[in-house]
């Protein structure tokens, strides 16, 4: 039996009767493999009251409440009272405590559990939407930018002219998915750190396609991709200078509609080595339905125009982790002040936020229902502590519950 079908196996079979429901969601972590991890990182050294696994548990348990800081998070752990022990959980941490652990424990551990959990439920995770997709994977780029309340990393853009300073901010960068719709690789940089240096750091098998917006414009790194066989789509600046080679096809300028209206090889030029190169492209003029122009380019050659277009539309059609997480988590406050502190719980990108999106979107997927996303996560925050078993409660469709039989051999203690 492969792992894929065990984990299934065991998920469909058990009912967690008695269980709450955010004790039924850590059974999705498997234990073994959380154990072996807090040894290679060493992550419970120095913490005598609050290992590594209370502290997973409390970061889940007030993301997925969506509790506002650290101080409502322990308060409602504790008030769980004789639920704590379904949690493998001892006692509620303290305040003081958990924001400790929150400041000191390397975020670098659960970075590590996410990407174990990735590797973990990878099966389950595949998306009809990407049907009519031919290459052996789709991989979207893309970037959010947070905001934070104080210098900590440093912002992006302009000194504002009342303060005279900009506020500290991170930016997360995400190599996602499109099959699974998951983040497979996350770099948490300062927010002025430019789109494209993510690229550099990009690993990804041949005949794969990145799909990205045109502030990932980088042409050093595209011929280095079209060396290694791997493909790209994105829209070309408007302010890019190139070389028009051929035009294979084009289109009366009067008669611009729907569709394919212009396609050309270019060349545009490079400096590797403070030598200068060029590179062959291929540059696509697309209209929509709604007459909006695009431009797009792209290293294949052998896919057709329409292809192209169709590779980008995909873009914006599947939904995004950072579409999940900006809806529904709480995006507006922080548990802890400091850098290691934001890495680990990022309104948008820390490593606790992406695992508790992941095990929510492997729970949608597992429960085999079709509600929203956004459905799925306000169902499980209203019903985070009850004893319900999970699964029928994504399931359950009925507008009321059905009443059970009252026994009558049962003596009636308050007889009317």
């Amino acid at each position: 039996m492969n792992k894929d079908t065990e984990i299934k196996t065991c998920l469909t079979a058990v009912r967690f009767v008695g269980q709450p429901v955010f004790g039924q969601i850590l059974k999705l972590i498997d234990k073994t493999t959380f154990i072996e991890l807090v040894r290679e990182k060493k992550s419970d050294y120095y913490y005598k009251s609050f290992g590594s696994w209370d502290h997973i548990v409390t970061m889940l348990f007030g993301i997925l409440s969506r509790c506002d800081s650290m101080s409502e998070t322990c308060e409602g752990i504790r008030a769980l009272s004789g639920k704590m022990n379904h949690l493998g959980l001892k006692k509620a941490p303290a305040k003081s405590t958990a924001g400790d652990g929150l400041r000191r424990r390397d975020s670098s551990f659960f970075e590590a559990l996410y990407y174990k959990l990735v590797d973990r439920y990878k099966g389950f995770l595949s998306d009809s939407r990407t049907y009519g997709l031919t290459f052996k994977e789709l991989l979207i780029i893309d970037s959010s930018t947070i905001r934070l309340f104080s210098d900590i990393l440093k912002g992006v853009g302009r000194n504002p002219k009342n303060d005279g300073k900009k506020k500290g901010g991170l930016k997360v960068h995400m190599l996602i998915d499109a099959v699974q719709s998951i983040a497979k690789f996350v770099r948490i940089t300062e927010a002025k750190v430019h789109d494209k240096n993510f690229l550099k750091e990009i690993q990804v098998p041949p005949y794969s396609m990145l799909v990205f917006d045109k502030a990932y414009n980088y042409y050093l790194q595209f011929a280095k991709w079209t060396e290694s066989k791997i493909y790209f789509v994105t829209r070309q600046k408007t302010n890019a200078v190139c070389q028009i080679i051929e035009t294979i096809m084009e289109k009366d300028s009067q008669r611009w509609a729907f569709g394919v209206n212009k396609e050309e090889t270019i060349e545009v030029t490079y400096k590797e080595n403070k030598e200068e190169k060029r590179l062959k492209l291929r540059r696509i003029y697309y209209q929509d339905d709604k007459n909006r122009q695009y431009v797009f380019i792209t290293n294949n050659f052998d896919i057709t125009a329409e292809e192209v277009a169709f590779i980008y539309k995909r873009r914006w059609q599947i939904e995004l982790p950072f579409k999940k997480i900006k809806q529904n988590f709480q995006l507006h406050y922080f548990y802890g002040e400091n850098e290691n502190a934001i890495r680990t719980q990022s309104a948008e990108g820390g490593w606790c936020t992406l695992i508790a999106q992941l095990l929510l979107t492997v729970l949608q997927k597992m429960a085999n229902v079709k509600k929203a996303f956004s459905t799925v996560a306000t169902l499980i925050r209203i019903h985070l502590i009850s004893l319900l078993d999970v699964f029928e409660l994504l399931r359950n469709i009925k507008r009321t519950y059905t009443k059970k039989a009252v026994d009558t051999l049962q003596p009636n203690l308050f007889p009317s």
